[in-house]
């Protein structure tokens, strides 16, 4: 297990978040809040800063007042559970969970009491709430719906390429949202009469073959799963995708900066900010069933023009007009 201290954090990552906690803390005592993540400290930075951005404008201030846990399963999502048990025996304040669905359950499958605030693609579909206006018990927190954009992203890809025949969609097994991310986007391409082909990867190697496995069948453009695995890998697949010349869209911005055609999807500083709002309300004193859980705002379609020169691409002026932001 990995137990990352707090100095250690912060030279890391730029200053930890951590929050006071007067119900639970002991005089003297700083209170601790807990961070769950199914990615890593280097992939979870900007998020991190954005938590303490909305701590800090209820008047939380880092560095005064608490200390924070961190625990990362780099991938391995079948360390969650672990992570998330020992969170609960050090007896945390608040979880907060980054990376998805896997995060999430793992927190809420390990405690009852503790307040957790969530990241998720649809927690109604992922069955950690019922109801996002009143989530009841122990949980709230935020909805990117990242899974239901799936579909966006394959017509974008039709619309840059007109005339494509072969679309792969690459999607990681070990995901409990990757069944559901496949059968959508499935169900969108008949309805446009398009051929999808759907490939499964969860380590480096297997997505290394998946591209592999692209390329000998001539696919025409690849959609990549929501999945924070492939978030930490983005540069290995922009790596491959340039490699094999195929036109790749991501879900997150970071794949594009990184040097990746495109991307379509919730902006990820928007919901990380919603996370630091909650945790302050909580430690100020609300339930977490008493906070709706929050729907993003706003959607970005970003776009690499060099990328798509680099594959010969034309992208279409109505496309561009479209985007949030182009990278030149």
């Amino acid at each position: 297990m990995r137990d990352w201290n707090r100095r250690g954090v912060i030279g890391l990552v730029g200053g930890a978040a951590a929050w006071p906690f007067a119900a639970r803390a002991q005089p003297h005592a700083l209170p601790v809040i807990g961070l769950l993540s199914s990615r890593s400290p280097v992939t979870d930075a900007p998020f991190i800063a954005a938590v303490r951005r909305g701590l800090s404008e209820l008047g939380f201030a880092e560095g005064h007042h608490f200390e924070t846990n961190y625990r990362w399963a780099d991938g391995q999502y079948d360390r969650l559970p672990g992570l998330a048990a020992d969170l609960v025996r050090r007896r945390v304040a608040v979880i907060v969970t980054m990376g998805g669905e896997s995060s999430a359950l793992a927190a809420k499958l390990a405690t009852t009491t503790i307040p957790i605030v969530f990241i998720s693609g649809d927690p109604v579909k992922s069955g950690l709430v019922t109801n996002l206006h009143r989530p009841e018990g122990n949980i709230t927190g935020a909805s990117v719906f990242l899974d239901d954009v799936g579909p966006k992203r394959l017509e974008l890809v039709r619309e840059l390429r007109p005339n494509v025949a072969l679309i792969g969609m690459l999607v990681n097994p070990s995901n409990p949202t990757s069944e559901t991310q496949a059968a959508e986007l499935q169900l969108a391409a008949r309805r446009l009469g398009q051929n999808v082909e759907i490939l499964n990867a969860s380590s480096n190697r297997e997505i290394e073959t998946a591209f592999v496995r692209l390329a000998q069948m001539r696919a025409d453009a690849l959609l990549v799963a929501v999945d924070p695995h492939f978030h930490t890998r983005a540069v290995q697949f922009v790596v491959l995708a340039a490699r094999h010349a195929i036109p790749t869209a991501y879900f997150r911005r970071e794949f594009v900066v990184a040097g990746g055609l495109m991307s379509y999807g919730s902006n990820a500083d928007e919901a990380y900010h919603v996370l630091g709002i909650y945790a302050a309300r909580i430690l100020k004193g609300e339930k977490p069933s008493d906070l709706p859980i929050q729907r993003p705002t706003k959607f970005e379609l970003v776009i690499n023009l060099g990328t798509a020169r680099a594959l010969g691409l034309d992208m279409p002026p109505t496309l561009l007009a479209r985007a949030d932001e182009v990278i030149e």
